[in-house]
């Protein structure tokens, strides 16, 4: 039995940050979730996939997000309790659906897990999606520890139900990926389907239906914000003359600045983990009862200006202070050090930071920049493409492992604004700029945004070769599956969609299929996309060693050794592989065998055949002697 199964109310569970997001759906009586795996909300939609071999709960991978919640309005609109996922970005997809669903509203429960990333520990952006809420006018709630994860979310499903809307919970990395105990309470069964009562002029939105529930929506606004004046979900701690205002994982940064500095006494906490509506009156009691506030948020200054306009508009002249105190920025994720020394700071204290440990005699540690895997089939493709097109062609990129390709040596990433911009950028270089261009994008990629690029491309005739890179799995997120992805081997029991036949049903009529651990033949026929005009499609088809050895679909290969004997140390395949297998020991090029997966690329670029499959461990050690 799945361990977010165990159904014995009061009992602690030691769990993921993720996890008590799960366990608070399922509590919450949950029956279809859908999402778009993305870092750091990847482990909500694990813990479903994991758990439809054991309930009736509805769970799909989606395509991408805007589908994601397209699905889920479905159900929700039907009345079953539905929760979506995705990372911060992923809400720019499905921003689309996602303002005119807050018109329409839902039946049964609907949740919407935004996953931000402050200091962009795996995004491409730190953008703080408290602004979605405003701007769509659905509620948001924002838990501050491992509890409220699982006490918040099953408390959104109830709010969604009573207000109509779907309720947005936002979370952040360090929220995500804590652990911690939390005491659990009873599941509720799960729903399997129910009848949709039709209501079109509800829920067609033409613009005379649309003008009725613009209204609707701001009468809702109404109910949310007396929700959150009223709940205990927003709290004033405390009642001295110092005020401090915070969310999410912030507070708790701040409560420890608190005692650290001694202020328990002088000091008033509002806690906001219902942060939208602003509960308008709670704030003003707060702003009536301190002297002068400071506010802890990471990212924008959201609730601060809130409670700026706040004062000004009842008459009350205290200074309220957040970004440009300390080290209170809009940049990157706050820490317990930065806040105490902001609250000395903001509100004038003596305060001496304990000193830095004096690390002067130690050496700096060995830099490890970020590196494909070692036999990742990226590696070989990047440096097939690159005998035929050079350095100067125009490399856009996407999202996914392969951006790697950033790094040098191989150095073949030249553009990347967001997930499938790789194609439709490339129509866009293709007319603009005098070089080859070549558009690297991933098979999951592929199907979550770059479908409508490749279009645009052969329906404008635009002239460039797009390599699609078919690692076989959503590798980057954790091995999700996707629509291309031989289901077999997880037991995920799915039609699969043939990528080349996408590509050829799009129009595309220079199709090829590559296996990029065959390099001469794989550079022959790249080679042969070179002078084509119009689109070329490379399809590069090569599992993930990691998929691939966790699945056990692929037998292992025999590592590879150097043969000094013959190498004459050249390091071609040093300076153009940078494979994390191969390394220089005292001026010879060697190959560590227990990460060496076999993949065979370093032996076919080394002039002199000196990389060599070993046979057993002793001529491992002979040979590199």
């Amino acid at each position: 039995m799945h361990k977010l199964m165990t159904d014995t109310p009061g009992k602690k569970l030691f769990i993921l940050g993720n996890e008590a997001i799960a366990r608070g759906a399922l509590e919450a009586g949950v029956s279809f979730v859908t999402c778009y795996p993305g870092t750091p909300s990847s482990e909500i939609p694990l813990q479903f996939y994991q758990l439809t071999r054991e309930t009736d709960i509805y769970f799909e991978y989606s395509v991408n997000e805007k589908v994601a919640l397209e699905v889920g309005a479905g159900a929700a609109a039907t009345g079953l309790r539905t929760l979506v996922t995705m990372k911060h970005v992923g809400v720019n997809v499905a921003a689309d659906p996602l303002m005119t669903l807050a018109y329409v509203g839902v039946k049964g429960g609907m949740v919407i897990v935004t996953a931000d990333d402050p200091s962009l520990f795996s995004s491409q952006n730190e953008q703080d999606n408290r602004y979605y809420a405003r701007l769509s006018g659905l509620p948001m709630l924002e838990p501050t520890n491992i509890q409220e994860l699982k006490d918040l979310t099953a408390q959104a499903f109830d709010l969604s139900e009573t207000l109509g809307l779907p309720v947005f919970l936002r979370t952040t990395t360090r929220l995500n990926h804590m652990r911690g105990p939390v005491d659990l309470g009873p599941l509720k069964p799960v729903i399997g389907k129910m009848r949709f009562e039709k209501d079109p002029f509800s829920k067609v939105t033409v613009p005379a239906v649309s003008r009725k529930l613009h209204q609707v929506l701001l009468s809702r606004q109404e109910q949310a914000l007396q929700a959150s004046e009223t709940g205990d979900t927003n709290q004033i701690l405390g009642s001295g003359e110092l005020g401090i205002v915070a969310n999410g994982i912030a507070f708790n940064y701040v409560q420890d600045a608190v005692n650290d500095l001694d202020l328990g006494e002088r000091t008033s906490l509002l806690k906001l983990a219902f942060s939208h509506p602003l509960p308008r009156d709670l704030c003003l009691k707060f702003l009536q009862q301190v002297d002068r506030v400071l506010v802890v948020e990471e990212l924008e200054p959201i609730v601060e200006q809130e409670l700026k306009a706040l004062a000004q508009e009842n008459g009350l002249g205290l200074s309220i202070r957040g970004k440009g105190v300390g080290g209170l920025s809009r940049l990157f994720e706050y820490n317990p050090a930065l806040v105490r020394q902001a609250v000395a700071d903001g509100f004038g204290l003596e305060y001496q930071a304990p000193e830095k440990i004096d690390a002067s005699d130690i050496p700096d540690l060995p830099q490890r920049p970020p590196n494909l895997c070692p036999g990742c089939p990226h590696r070989a493709t990047y440096h097939e493409v690159k005998q035929v097109y050079g350095q100067e062609a125009v490399y856009p990129t996407d999202i996914g492992c392969y951006t790697l390709g950033l790094l040098p040596p191989i150095s073949m990433a030249d553009f990347l604004i967001c997930m499938g911009s790789s194609v439709s950028s490339a129509c866009g270089f293709a007319q603009a700029a005098e070089q080859k261009v070549v558009a690297f994008i991933g098979d999951s990629t592929f199907f979550h945004s770059g479908l409508t690029g490749l279009v645009n491309a052969v329906h404008n005739r635009h002239n460039f070769t797009l390599v699609i890179l078919d690692n076989g799995t959503t590798a980057m997120t954790g091995h999700q599956p996707h629509p291309g992805v031989d289901g077999q081997p997880l037991d995920w029991n799915r039609r699969r969609v043939s990528i080349e036949q996408a590509v050829r049903g799009l129009g595309v009529e220079d199709v090829h299929l590559i296996k990029p651990f065959a390099v001469k033949k794989s550079i022959d026929t790249i080679r042969a996309t070179y002078q084509h005009q119009g689109v070329s499609v490379i399809i590069s088809q090569e599992v993930c060693p990691l998929f691939a050895k966790a699945t056990r679909t692929q037998k292992p290969k025999k590592p590879y050794f150097v043969d000094h004997d013959r190498c004459r140390n050249h390091r071609d395949c040093v300076r153009q592989l940078a494979c994390p297998a191969i390394y220089v020991d005292e001026e010879k090029v060697r190959i560590d065998e227990s990460m060496c997966v076999g993949c065979a690329l370093c032996a076919q670029i080394c002039t002199e055949r000196a990389i060599r499959p070993m046979k057993t461990s002793a001529e491992t050690e002979t040979r590199n002697a």
